[in-house]
């Protein structure tokens, strides 16, 4: 019973009717006073990720982390065509980190399991620091909003172990 690879009957039948055969569309927003194009890791990530047919990445920006900047982004590309909007970065504890604090202010429902299975999954790699991470995930006028931290090795475990495997799924449920 306890074994977590084994899906109820409900989830797979919703995976599958999730599945309608078109890419996700993506748009990436990297919170960052220092990232370049040309030095953002996770884009070139996500280039990569793309490549392989299950999304397509249809909007990408580098912003500060500044409440306004933030607040902005989520207010365009939530009108724009993009199903699902990764923020990666400010999601620390220090003054500097606010993506959390105007994401946390504009869901309109939130994905607690998000934030707590990628804090229990970051544990395993970076030790009891993963409590720092304000990690979070919800729905923001019918878009599916990820937020986690800027390190590539977030990016990567959040990506892969969460939104990949349940991406169509999410977008599904949340416009049915």
């Amino acid at each position: 019973m306890g074994d977590h690879k084994h899906h109820s009957e409900s989830s797979a039948q919703h995976k599958h009717l999730a599945d309608d055969g078109q890419p996700v569309r993506i748009a990436l927003v990297t919170v960052s006073d220092s990232r370049t194009p040309e030095t953002d890791k996770n884009y070139h990530y996500f280039q990569a990720q793309a490549e392989g047919g299950m999304f397509s990445l249809v909007d990408y920006r580098i912003i500060k982390d500044e409440p306004d900047q933030v607040a902005a982004a989520l207010e365009e590309l939530s009108a724009g065509e993009a199903q699902l909007l990764f923020f990666n970065g400010g999601t620390g504890i220090s003054k500097r980190d606010r993506t959390y604090d105007v994401l946390a202010k504009h869901l309109e429902k939130t994905l607690p399991g998000f934030g707590e299975i990628f804090r229990m999954l970051s544990y395993e790699q970076v030790g009891s620091a993963a409590m720092f991470s304000q990690a979070t995930a919800g729905v923001y006028q019918g878009k599916v909003v990820v937020s986690t931290p800027g390190s590539p090795a977030a990016v990567q475990l959040a990506w892969e172990k969460l939104i990949a495997p349940e991406m169509k799924h999410l977008v599904w449920e949340i416009g049915r």
